[in-house]
């Protein structure tokens, strides 16, 4: 009997909580509607609005820390790995080994202290604070349901006694249930009106904590670090200083970032052969280089480009039946202005700016001087493609420059 008593009663509690949705879904309609009225707390939902942004704010933040986190460990690999790498290849007989695996061993703890106090003192603080938020997120949504039973019983209330024909036992009955609804609804609100901007006011105090804890520690592990990269250093002197002959020269390479064409040399061809430069032509010592420069407008360079010296381009005119090839004082009617000599491209090259020439294996390409020949750069030369020339004769629209290594001078 008792079983059957409490299979009652839980089944009257579902009933009732089931009766409640319908009766919330049923006011929120008629609100949204309009055919009832909602109180409205607009001092509630600036602190509401202000709670969202805080644990968006948070949430974010954490998954930051973490990831921050992550790299810690992940360079705190990637060091291990490389002060290994040295252990590895210091020779046993030269000077300071204790020292650098002592070095190691020091680096790996520093590294591994760093990541245990970013824990414990900035990612568990922060779960923390953020633990907090899921209850008062909770009650919050309680509170609106709450609101809205107290709304929807003001209601009830108020069409009973408005009603033609009164019965005073339904008045009496929803007056309680209202008075009830009302009391449930306030002191959830009280609560939350003076824990949500105390919440509010909080962040201001974590995040200086949190980043001070995050500076402080960096601080405290560069300095170490930079303690334990000096005896590196002083290890290593000493080691070069007793096997100074045989030092290796580290040169200096330009940056790849760089734009200018003049701080690099040309890119060398896909197939990984040997640069080429052209073919030697034999000196004609009775005749005089020719020297032409080309009309037209000058093709802007950057200025990292034009204060390097010039590489000229030396040429020695050619007899071809009879007649000067390329001689200043012969020069050809079917050729550009100034022309040199030919190359034929051996390889294909992707102009990388709009002042080069995109070439395919196989294009012809006719050599013509630099207007101005500061602004010729080492293993590159201006020239136009042939096709180009054969079609088009307007030599500002077609010509460029391109790498001498991607092409072979024509016989």
């Amino acid at each position: 009997m008792a079983e059957l008593g409490s299979k009652g009663v839980t089944a009257g509690k579902i009933a009732s909580n089931v009766q409640k949705k319908l009766t919330r879904a049923q006011e929120k309609v008629l609100q949204k509607l309009g055919k009832a009225d909602e109180t409205k707390d607009e001092q509630f939902e600036q602190c509401v609005q202000n709670f969202n942004k805080q644990l968006s704010e948070g949430t974010r933040l954490q998954k930051d820390l973490r990831t921050y986190l992550a790299s810690v460990k992940a360079m705190h690999e990637a060091s291990k790995k490389l002060t290994e790498c040295l252990q590895e290849v210091y020779e046993p007989d030269w000077p300071g080994r204790d020292d650098t695996n002592k070095i190691a061993e020091n680096n790996d703890l520093l590294w591994t202290d760093f990541h245990q106090k970013l824990v414990d003192q900035a990612l568990l603080t922060m779960d923390t604070y953020l633990g907090q938020f899921p209850d008062i997120k909770s009650r919050i949504a309680k509170r609106g349901r709450k609101l809205v039973d107290y709304d929807s019983a003001r209601h009830h209330f108020e069409a009973l006694q408005t009603a033609k024909k009164k019965d005073e036992t339904k008045i009496a009955k929803a007056e309680e249930e209202l008075v009830k609804a009302q009391k449930v609804f306030e002191e959830m609100n009280v609560d939350l009106q003076e824990e949500l901007p105390s919440l509010w006011n909080s962040r201001v105090g974590f995040y200086v904590n949190t980043f001070q804890s995050i500076a402080g520690l960096e601080e405290n592990f560069h300095k170490e670090m930079s303690k334990l990269n000096q005896n590196l250093h002083d290890v290593l002197l000493g080691l070069d200083k007793q096997y100074s002959g045989n030092a290796f020269p580290v040169k200096a390479q330009p940056s790849d970032s760089t734009p200018a064409k003049a701080n690099k040399s040309p890119s060398p061809p896909p197939d990984g052969s040997p640069i080429t430069s052209p073919e030697t032509k034999t000196v004609n010592h009775e005749l005089e280089p020719s020297t032409l420069e080309a009309p037209g407008a000058s093709i802007p360079k950057s200025p990292s480009q034009s204060s390097l010296p010039a590489v000229v381009v030396e040429t020695f005119p050619a007899t071809v039946n009879g007649t000067v090839e390329g001689g200043a004082s012969s020069e050809r009617a079917d050729m550009p202005p100034g022309f040199l000599f030919k190359v034929q491209a051996m390889h294909d090259y992707t102009a990388t700016d709009s002042d080069e020439l995109q070439l395919k294996a196989g294009d012809v390409v006719l050599v013509i001087p630099f207007e101005n020949p500061e602004e010729q750069d080492e293993g590159w030369l201006m020239g136009v493609k042939e096709s180009d020339w054969i079609q088009h004769k307007e030599l500002d629209q077609c010509r460029g420059v391109f790498p001498e290594n991607f092409t072979e001078r024509v016989q």
